[in-house]
């Protein structure tokens, strides 16, 4: 007995998208004569039939709203979530959530669950793998197809759709000029790999600063988190030094929390021995001994635009520019910077 065959699976023989493989079925003539051949002529020997419920599911409204996150361990998703259901219950719709934890696969896995007919469209944060190995032809599959998406915080440039991201420039620019002018002179970076287009960003609204206060860029003062190694001892390595930094930035909260407690450990004074600033204004940064200075993100502001765009593109099919707002953050202000004297 032959196994049973799905798009999917006839997909991944060819390696090519779904979307190829319905196209070509449906004799499409985007596809070409050849593929077309070799596609039906597969799915003929295993006697493909189409999932009669799937296709039925697919073109009705669900009333349900997808949304990817790479990680619930940072605040900051968590407010982009409440934001996005608050905006999505008030128009009607449901919220199905789901994590890949920064795997390029399980990223693949959600799509392929989603857009099979549970929600009417996707909100995605990309995970640091897929970023990683620049891998996106499910983003580009989902573009074909017109079925809705709207990137939000890591995104990628060249997939056409709705966008909402922060001002990460400007926001690492605001720390780390007021890192210079409580007197830092030596300020650390503790950043992601490049790849990580959040943490990129950063970096340039970092340097930015540096230049703009005339303080001597040192590249041994910027730290790239590898995420595979222990976090700590990474961390760790930044303050025990001989001549440690007098002020550090952090790309999210716990790097900024990490650093904090090394110090302390270590007998150091914060702010007057070391100042600390880190992303993401959450319960950890409130609640630190001392508390941290924080740059404001506004996920619950971000995740009410994620989903007003979403739900616009879902129900206004008429085809219009994508958008791409940009929200402004600012900095919250918390004993970790308030006095270096």
């Amino acid at each position: 007995m032959k196994p049973r065959i799905t798009l999917k699976k006839i997909a991944k023989e060819f390696g090519v998208s779904i979307s190829t493989v319905s196209k070509a079925l449906k004799d499409s003539h985007e596809i070409s004569e050849e593929t077309r051949g070799k596609i039906k002529a597969f799915a003929d020997y295993y006697n493909y039939k189409p999932n009669s419920l799937a296709l039925q599911l697919r073109n009705q409204k669900t009333s349900v709203i997808g949304v990817i996150i790479p990680e619930i361990v940072h605040h900051f998703f968590s407010t982009v979530i409440q934001g996005i259901e608050q905006y999505a219950n008030s128009k009607g719709y449901s919220v199905m959530v789901c994590l890949s934890n920064e795997s390029y696969e399980k990223e693949v896995s959600n799509f392929s669950v989603l857009t099979n007919g549970s929600v009417d469209g996707l909100i995605v944060s990309i995970a640091r793998e897929t970023q990683e190995n620049q891998m996106y032809n499910h983003f580009n599959a989902l573009i074909k197809d017109d079925f809705p998406l709207v990137l939000f915080d890591r995104i990628i440039d060249d997939v056409q759709c709705d966008k909402v991201i922060i001002d990460d420039i400007g926001g690492a620019f605001k720390a780390t000029n007021h890192l210079a002018e409580i007197g830092a002179k030596r300020i650390a970076l503790i950043t992601t790999q490049d790849y990580i287009t959040v943490g990129s960003l950063r970096k340039e609204g970092y340097l930015k600063s540096l230049i703009t206060n005339k303080i001597v860029v040192d590249e041994n003062l910027i730290y790239k988190i590898n995420d595979n190694e222990d976090l700590y001892e990474q961390i760790e390595k930044i303050i025990n030094v001989p001549n440690p930094p007098d002020a550090i930035l952090a790309v999210n909260e716990i790097y900024a929390a990490i650093a904090l407690k090394i110090a302390k450990k270590r007998g150091f004074l914060i702010p007057s021995d070391i100042a600390i600033i880190g992303f993401t204004s959450g319960l950890i940064s409130e609640f630190t001994d001392p508390s941290l200075t924080s740059v404001e993100q506004h996920g619950d502001l971000m995740g009410r635009q994620a989903a007003e765009l979403l739900i616009d593109r879902i129900e206004n099919t008429a085809p219009k520019e994508f958008q791409k707002e940009v929200i402004s953050p600012n900095l919250k202000i918390r004993e970790s910077t308030l006095s270096m004297s």
